[in-house]
């Protein structure tokens, strides 16, 4: 063959494999992307990755899940559980709420003893465990009880005559004075207070109630309040009040 002709037919076969598409394998981002890929509406189930849940059925467990969350909670939310109580009347003028729950645990953290409050407490409450009690104590815990010294009653301030109706008497205050951890072990405000490491762990989740609590109020508020943290959904002009 003619050393010209050899030359033109191998430009030729260069040109013409440029022109075909080239054929790569699929890499592994790609694979997994396709398998994310929904699969049409109107596919059959055996085009579903997982046949047995069809649509209806899925809708329906999801249906049943949050009704069994449901089951026993208030204030429509699952994770504030107890019961209605409505409306409680008070002995003395200033006291009482119009619909209050009995809540026994928040976040899933018992109460010592079923609190009646008003809905925006419990939903305080359950906010301040969820972020900052589970969190402060996750290494030393899980906690898993809040002891609770006082909840509502019908009493002025500090049980002071003449002072003003306490927030407790309107349903808006819990006082908690331990928190126990799921080994048995029982941090006091008390005793927890004065020492290093529960100390920090106490301050902590006291800091961090001030602002799901209008009012704060902890050992070193005042004589009243030596033994456990005070909070309260009160809202003052100038911001939570936190001592």
């Amino acid at each position: 063959m003619d050393v010209r002709l050899a030359a033109v037919d191998a430009s030729a076969s260069v040109a013409v494999s440029r022109l075909r598409p080239t054929v790569r394998p699929a890499s592994e981002q790609e694979i997994l992307a396709a398998a994310r890929m929904p699969v049409p509406q109107d596919a059959g189930p055996e085009h579903s990755s997982r046949p047995e849940a069809r649509p209806k059925e899925v809708e329906e467990r999801a249906l049943f899940g949050r009704k069994k969350r449901l089951k026993g909670s208030v204030c429509g939310n699952p994770d504030i559980q107890g019961e209605p109580v409505g409306k409680v009347p008070g002995k003395i003028k200033g006291c009482g709420l119009k619909d209050a729950v009995r809540v026994t645990s928040v976040s899933g953290v018992r109460l010592s003893v079923p609190a009646t409050m008003d809905c925006t407490t419990a939903e305080s409450l359950n906010r301040w465990v969820d972020r900052s009690v589970k969190p402060t104590f996750r290494r030393r815990g899980p906690v898993v009880e809040l002891n609770v010294a006082a909840h509502y009653a019908c009493r002025t301030r500090n049980n002071q005559r003449g002072a003003k109706i306490s927030e407790h008497g309107r349903g808006r205050a819990i006082d908690i004075s331990a928190f126990t951890m799921n080994d048995g072990e029982v941090i006091t405000v008390a005793e927890g207070w004065k020492r290093g490491a529960t100390r920090k762990m106490l301050r902590q989740v006291w800091k961090e109630a001030c602002g799901p609590f209008g009012t704060v109020l902890g050992p070193e508020a005042d004589r009243y309040h030596w033994n456990h943290l005070h909070l309260d959904t009160a809202r003052h002009r100038g911001g939570p009040y936190c001592r």
